[in-house]
């Protein structure tokens, strides 16, 4: 398992990694830092990496981080997003799930979506 910390504007929050490849590919970019976008309860930025995944899925829990192969992009889940259905929490397309967020995710509704995210291993 990997800790990493995550930083928007005043938030700071840290997650887990697992072990997966998808994973210690992601964590090799970091640290790293984006403008990024929300869609429902999900923030999600692009990564300067390209991977293939396997075993995708769309329902996440709240608190994963997740890969998003057609974007490119590091997902963090919080909510529900306009694909939800029935109290889920659904992703646009299938992601990869890589880690989890650690302690209190609902502090993301509250971020400044003109801010920056800063990750780096904790």
């Amino acid at each position: 398992m990997t800790t990493i910390r995550i930083q928007i504007d005043e938030i700071e929050i840290y997650g887990t990694l697992d072990d997966s490849d998808t994973a210690n590919a992601v964590v090799s970019v970091f640290p790293f830092s984006s403008s990024f976008n929300t869609w429902g309860d999900e923030i999600y930025f692009p990564i300067p990496i390209e991977l293939d995944i396997t075993n995708g899925q769309e329902v996440v829990l709240e608190g994963d981080i997740a890969y998003w192969p057609p974007g490119n992009a590091l997902c963090i889940f919080y909510g529900q997003t306009p694909a939800s259905r029935d109290g889920e929490i659904r992703a646009a397309s299938e992601v990869s799930v890589i880690g989890s967020i650690q302690g209190d995710i609902q502090v993301l509704k509250s971020v400044n979506k003109r801010a920056t995210i800063n990750i780096e291993l904790s």
